[in-house]
Formats: structure tokens, C-alpha cells, sequence
């Protein structure tokens, strides 16, 4: 695994006595977030273009990109609030540790905001953006995978097996655990897939239910990922992960229902205004 990719300093910024090299050590796990904000910002484009609305899909995942690793930096570092208080700069600034829970919850507010900002509707906002948090999550995956940051699962002899002995969170010489992160990719392509064709143009649904299958779908897929997962077990015997994941499905389901008693059918390249008041 290669956490790191080294480059060489080409120049030195001076600024107020302080010196900023520019070059030396990126991080794999900043360099994958960024390809998978790229592949959802596609995504999300090829989503507005055949529902024919004119928004900047680069500007919207740019803005719930930055939201989401916030959030899921905070979720993590207020997991264990001990930890937090007694060395706050070094449990921020880490640059391991994020807890995707965190990420979603705060990429849903971006996305909220700005539905409301291209007068798309809140809940069509997050509709359109479902298949593209779903590309999003797989790929990101892959810099947890490149970066060896803990993420994997427990020990196999499973042929597909790796070793993490060089990553940000090292397994021990000689184990080999489950790849997670590529497990995660490959369910997170399929629920996209699912939830793009279920959002066709053609076969209109309730504004609001691509959300709650999104929120069913992914907490459905952690859940079970979880099993297999180093993360410790403190509720119940589950992980925060699959406590969160529950309530994600409860909420997916609840508002699926809701959205078939209460929600409207209109193509929203048809009547973008005709969102119901309810999803402002």
C-alpha cells in the first residue's frame, strides 16, 4: 500500500516568516476523494442532462464534497470525545479517521441548501444525487484501500486477502484481512446502477422515494460490511457504523412511505416549480 506519493519540493512559498514547501508528501486517501468527486460530479451531470435542468453538477459536488469530509472528520473525532479534549489539534488534523455517517448526514445539508439555491426542491436535489453518492462512496473507498487507513476487515485466508504492513493503520506481519473497501466498491457500483436506472426520465417516481432506496440500499450494505469489519463493538454487539446503519434504513423506509402517500410524480425537467411545498 502507498499512503503516500512523494514528489519532489519545486518551490517554497514565504509568507508572515513562516515557509510553505510546495511538493513532498500527498496522501493517496486526498488523491482518490478527489476522483471520486470527479466521478460523482459526472455522474450528477449526465443525471441533470437527461432530466434537461441547467445546474453546475461540478459546483454542487465540489460544495458537498468539502461539507462531507468535514462531517465525517467531526462524526469521528466525536466518537471518542475523551481523545478529543485531551489533544484536539492532533485528533482534527489527522489525516486518518473519518466516519462515513458523518460525511453523509453533512453531504445531505449541502445538498439540501443548494436544491433549494437552483430552485430544483430539496428532496429532487437529493433524488438526482442519489446514484452519484453512490459512485462517490465506491471510489472513495479505494483511498482508504490505498492508504491502508484501518478501514479493512478482520483476518482471512481467503486467496483475495491482503496485507496492510505499510499503511497509515499497519496489520501484523504475516496477516492478511479482507479487502472491504473493494467489497464496498463493487455493492456501491450496483446500488448506483440500480438507483440510475429506477431515476429514469421515462418512469417518473415519487419525489423523495430514489432518496429513501438510497438510504435503505447503503445502510443495508454497511451493515452487513460491518460483520467482517476491525471496527469494535459497543452497542449490542454492533459497531456505531451499524447502529447508524439501522437508523438509516428506518429513515430511508419512513420516508418512502411518505413520499407514496404525499409525493408528486412530475418530471422535473417538465415542472421544476411543481415540487411539492412540503420539499422546499
Amino acid at each position: 500500500m502507498y499512503p503516500y506519493i512523494h514528489i519532489p519540493v519545486l518551490f517554497t512559498i514565504h509568507f508572515f516568516g513562516r515557509s510553505l514547501p510546495v511538493g513532498g508528501d500527498i496522501g493517496t486517501f486526498g488523491i482518490m476523494l478527489w476522483f471520486a468527486a470527479v466521478c460523482a460530479g459526472w455522474m450528477l451531470h449526465l443525471n441533470f442532462r437527461r432530466w434537461k435542468i441547467d445546474a453546475d453538477a461540478i459546483g454542487i459536488i465540489a460544495v458537498s464534497t468539502v461539507a462531507g469530509v468535514v462531517g465525517a472528520k467531526l462524526w469521528h473525532v466525536l466518537e471518542d470525545p475523551q481523545a478529543l479534549i485531551h489533544n484536539p489539534l492532533a485528533q482534527l488534523f489527522d489525516r486518518a479517521g473519518f466516519a462515513w455517517f458523518g460525511g453523509l448526514a453533512a453531504g445531505i445539508l449541502a445538498l439540501i441548501w443548494q436544491g433549494r439555491s437552483y430552485g430544483i426542491g430539496r428532496l429532487a436535489m437529493l433524488d438526482l444525487a442519489t446514484a452519484a453518492a453512490a459512485v462517490g462512496y465506491g471510489v472513495g473507498r479505494l483511498g482508504c484501500l490505498t492508504s491502508g487507513d484501518g478501514d479493512y476487515g478482520i483476518p482471512t485466508k481467503l486467496p483475495w486477502g491482503m496485507a496492510f504492513p505499510h499503511g497509515l493503520v499497519p496489520t501484523d506481519p504475516g496477516v492478511h484481512v479482507h479487502p472491504t473497501p473493494i467489497y464496498e466498491l463493487i455493492v456501491a457500483l450496483f446500488i448506483a446502477w440500480i438507483l440510475w436506472r429506477r431515476g429514469s426520465p421515462q418512469r417518473p417516481k415519487p419525489i423523495g422515494q430514489l432518496t429513501g432506496e438510497y438510504l435503505v440500499l447503503s445502510g443495508i450494505a454497511r451493515f452487513v460490511v460491518e460483520f467482517i469489519r476491525i471496527n469494535p463493538k459497543i452497542y449490542w454487539g454492533m459497531s456505531n457504523a451499524q447502529v447508524a446503519s439501522i437508523g438509516s434504513v428506518i429513515a430511508g423506509l419512513g420516508l418512502i412511505l411518505w413520499t407514496r402517500r404525499h409525493g408528486a410524480f412530475q418530471p422535473l425537467s417538465a415542472q421544476p416549480e411543481a415540487v411539492p411545498a412540503d420539499s422546499h
